[in-house]
């Protein structure tokens, strides 16, 4: 890819996530209230280990400041990854109903296309929700916020990438999309836990089939601790998954039967 063509595909991916957004943002009343109780949903979920830590100070290590940044920056990533992508969460059912028919014939990334093509209105709750856990921490100062801005990327690039892998199994499976909705609740849910509760195979398969560890723990541990390596892996681990997750789909494309629809998008 050209420096010209990847520029214009850049611009592409911020007016298709622009015209999302304001999609979105359409019907305001019912916008808003999901973004607030998005918010309220995850300070609740804190409210929970606010309890728990309140009669243990720690488990293995872990306080509640440490589980507010775990909390916050999978909250943020998983915003971020909603609001910019929430097609991707329903690329299953566009693949088995043949509606990637009129995405084919377009100049620019199919998968993009696909996936920014809706946005998710909690989203921005669950952004905003996850800032201002990482500030309520106490552990982002203005000096870490580039790593914390660094973590919270990382993390919803994985999860759009293994949701887009998830997704993608319907190329091979059929309809599929109950099956893949369950791994990206458990990659989700389980990267709301402390990693080390979590030990032996069960810790292998969260850094790799359902990749927990590079949507929360990993990028939760380069804000508590900060370190090249730690940016480095995260920022690896996160390009790795979005490659592989670009792969899968156009080796899914190869077997994709069309839908014989017509008509017009964009």
């Amino acid at each position: 890819m050209t420096r010209r063509s990847l520029f214009g595909t850049a611009r592409f991916a911020r007016a298709l996530a622009t015209t999302s957004i304001r999609s979105a943002m359409a019907l305001r009343a019912s916008f808003w209230m999901q973004v607030v109780f998005m918010v309220l949903n995850n300070f609740t979920f804190l409210v929970f280990w606010w309890a728990l830590l309140a009669k243990v100070p720690s488990i293995r290590g872990w306080r509640l400041a440490d589980v507010a940044v775990l909390y916050g920056v999978t909250a943020a990533g998983f915003g971020l990854a909603v609001t910019f992508f929430g097609g991707a969460l329903q690329l299953g059912r566009t693949i088995d109903d043949g509606e990637l028919d009129p995405l084919l014939v377009q100049p620019k990334p199919t998968l993009l296309y696909a996936a920014g093509s809706r946005s998710l209105a909690s989203g921005l709750g669950d952004f905003a929700s996850g800032i201002a856990l990482l500030a309520l921490s106490g552990q982002v100062s203005v000096w870490r916020a580039p790593l914390a801005l660094l973590a919270i990327v990382t993390s919803g690039l994985v999860f759009i990438a293994s949701t887009t892998i998830f997704q993608s199994l319907t190329f091979w499976l059929g309809r599929s999309e109950a099956f893949a909705r369950q791994l990206w609740d458990a990659t989700l849910n389980f990267s709301l836990y402390p990693e080390p509760l979590f030990g032996g195979g069960l810790r292998l398969l969260l850094f790799t089939i359902i990749p927990a560890g590079f949507v929360g723990y990993v990028p939760a541990n380069l804000v508590r601790h900060p370190s090249a390596a730690g940016a480095s892996l995260a920022v690896t681990a996160a390009l790795a998954y979005v490659a592989l997750a670009h792969w899968v789909f156009r080796r899914g494309l190869k077997r994709y039967a069309s839908g014989s629809r017509f008509g017009v998008f964009g």
